[in-house]
């Protein structure tokens, strides 16, 4: 077996305005804490934040890259959006092997996004499906 509990990988980028644009060209979430300065300035958070599931897509990278790697398939995952990500903020997406399933190539990761600053943004599990031999 190639993987064991304990394993972790991690995926860090900063989020800037093109993830912003980018984001709201994929999906159409024009929320204006995402878009508007002015009206986020004057929001709970006080300057403009980025959608917490282009956060969370970090984890999808780090699934998809670095553990388990090319060829994985999400099965589930869960979040919790514990603080707000600001445009500026370097985000690391870390990924932790906690099970693996005996009768499939199945894995349960432990995912955590957290700041520059040390603070955990995102919490949650995912299942994910992997190769066994490429």
């Amino acid at each position: 077996m190639r993987f064991k509990v304990g394993d972790s990988a991690s995926y860090t980028q900063t989020i800037g305005e093109a993830h912003i644009g980018l984001f709201i060209g994929a999906v159409g979430d024009t929320n204006p804490l995402h878009t508007d300065a002015e009206y986020a300035r004057k929001s709970r958070f006080g300057a403009r934040i980025a959608q917490g599931i282009l956060v969370a897509g970090l984890i999808s990278t780090a699934i998809g890259t670095r553990l388990p790697g090319p060829g994985a398939i999400y099965l589930g995952q869960s979040l919790r959006f514990l603080k707000p990500t600001y445009l500026g903020d370097t985000i690391t997406a870390t990924v932790t092997v906690r099970a693996i399933r005996e009768d499939r190539p199945i894995l349960t990761l432990e995912t955590v996004c957290t700041n520059q600053r040390g603070e955990q943004v995102i919490q949650g599990e995912a299942t994910v499906l992997y190769e066994e031999v490429l």
